[in-house]
């Protein structure tokens, strides 16, 4: 009876590894999985026919669990423990050694363990089932020595758990092969981080980890340059790859879009590598999208700048213009009426004072208009002149404080209209008895700060306040307005100062021509 048992049973493992074999074959194609356990059913049926063969069935076993799930290896320790494998199988046909069995169960555990801790994505789902067949394996090849070595005296029992132990590996690892999700989990996890991202660096890492092949090389395609670049931008020659590896390039509509420069290897699973080069141009895409709205919303944030200091330009030439034509004409006009008022009768002289104190009226609304267009004491003095000028005209006390020197034209005029139209608001409508301005710059920015203490709810989307807005945020600052600490309102306004330009030489320059050619208006 317990040889027609172990009959049985050396019988049911055989046809298992064989029918595993054929249906991992048959069903993984690519995977040289079902080819071992195939070659294992075979080498167990003829160990059961010629003695001296009992144990070759446990090297293609051993190289079944330490290339699963593809079937091949891919360092060459791996190799090693293989083809010590087959030499211990082989020898100990001849003289049983269990001695030797149990240093090959310590290989297998090591080798088993090397390449688990090497692997990563797919290969690292499936190596926890290698890892655990080998483990297993080791552990029935260490039981049946220890038997032997220890006088145990339990041969049937020992042959029975070895037998179901292969048994139950070979068929749980093709069931794993044919009908595990490790693939397809690896893909969805790998498009679920691609998709939240908004560029591309680190994603040769996260490629690498996904195919399993941590020597893997991601390269960019740059049209204009006509060739592809790497992580770091240099020039990648996909024409002269490593030795051994091979390439995928990634195409949208035709168009390249990156390549993967890879181990063979990774092509053994076709439905990855369509997953992962999905991912991949998907990310690419989403990458230059935003690449590209980012330049367009850089031009358009350029060009806003470039209105406002053109329109700033054109109000000092506006400026200069009338201090140099209609300005001065109105000043020779009134010197030469107060000739011919020197020189007239008392009734010409009526008639002179008329039109010489029109004049005086021109004259004054002329200048208030130029202030208005961009003040003369800005242009020559900066904010430390203007500002408390702008405060003495207010309609009420204003507390100045000017922490900055000369800034680009266009910041200087944003800043001084934003304290004039709050200041303009604060006369108006807060009821105040008191206001301040406060002007420092502050990590790159000019701070504007206006406060006072009336009544308060001033809108920021009031029609002076959102001009003014509008010229601040075109500088790529912006404007806040709220309630003060004491009360009343506090308006804060930030214009960024890098990257502004300005040649103060040449502004110096011509501030100097205007102040030539401007005659005092004053009467």
């Amino acid at each position: 009876m317990p040889d027609r048992v172990l009959s049985l049973a050396d019988t049911a493992v055989g046809a298992a590894l064989l029918g595993s074999g054929a249906a991992a074959w048959a069903g993984r194609r690519r995977s040289r999985v079902g080819p071992l356990m195939a070659l294992a059913g075979v080498c167990w049926f003829l160990g059961s026919a010629l003695p001296g063969l009992v144990f070759l069935h446990r090297a293609p076993l051993v190289h079944l669990h330490l290339s699963y799930p593809t079937g091949r290896l891919h360092r060459r320790p791996t190799a090693v423990v293989v083809l010590a494998a087959c030499a211990a199988t082989v020898y100990e046909g001849f003289a049983r050694a269990p001695g030797l069995t149990v240093g090959l169960s310590a290989l297998v555990v090591t080798a088993a363990l090397d390449v688990f801790a090497r692997t990563s994505g797919p290969a690292r789902r499936a190596g926890r089932s290698a890892l655990a067949a080998a483990l297993v394996f080791a552990g029935v090849l260490a039981l049946g020595s220890a038997n032997v070595l220890l006088g145990w005296g339990a041969d049937r029992a020992v042959l029975l758990v070895y037998d179901a132990a292969v048994c139950l590996v070979a068929i749980w690892l093709t069931v794993d092969l044919l009908y595990g999700r490790w693939t397809e989990a690896t893909v969805s996890d790998l498009v679920t981080q691609l998709g939240h991202r908004t560029d591309t660096d680190g994603l040769q890492v996260q490629l690498a980890r996904a195919l399993g092949d941590p020597g893997l090389t991601l390269g960019y395609w740059v049209p204009w340059q006509q060739t592809y670049l790497d992580e770091q931008g240099r020039p990648l020659d996909v024409a002269r790859r490593t030795a051994g590896r091979v390439t995928t390039t990634v195409e949208d509509d035709g168009e390249p879009v990156a390549v993967l420069i890879h181990d063979p290897a990774v092509r053994d699973d076709p439905q990855l590598v369509r997953g992962a080069v999905a991912a991949l141009r998907l990310t690419v895409a989403n990458a230059r999208m935003r690449a590209e709205a980012r330049a367009r919303m850089a031009e358009l944030a350029a060009s806003r700048r470039r209105i406002v200091e053109a329109a700033d330009a054109q109000r000092r030439a506006l400026e200069a213009e009338l201090a140099a034509g209609a300005q001065r004409h109105l000043v020779q006009a009134r010197l030469h009426l107060a000739a011919l008022e020197a020189e007239s009768g008392d009734e010409l002289h009526a008639v002179l004072e008329e039109v010489r104190a029109e004049v005086a009226t021109a004259l004054c609304e002329l200048a208030q208009f130029a202030q208005g267009v961009r003040p003369r004491s800005l242009t020559t003095g900066g904010l430390g002149t203007a500002l408390p000028l702008l405060a003495e005209r207010a309609g009420l006390p204003v507390s100045v404080t000017v922490g900055v020197e000369r800034l680009p034209p266009p910041i200087e005029a944003a800043a001084y209209f934003v304290c004039a139209e709050a200041l303009t608001n604060v006369a108006k409508h807060a009821a105040a008895t008191g206001a301040s301005v406060e002007v420092v710059g502050e990590a790159g920015h000019v701070v504007v700060r206006v406060t006072d203490d009336g009544r308060g709810g001033a809108d920021a989307e009031g029609s002076g306040l959102r001009g003014i807005a509008d010229r601040v945020e075109a500088l790529g600052g912006s404007i806040t307005v709220g309630g003060g600490v004491a009360g009343g309102t506090l308006l804060v306004a930030r214009i960024p100062t890098e990257g502004a330009e300005w040649d103060e030489d040449r502004e110096r320059a011509s501030d100097e021509d205007r102040d030539r050619g401007r005659l005092d208006a004053d009467p």
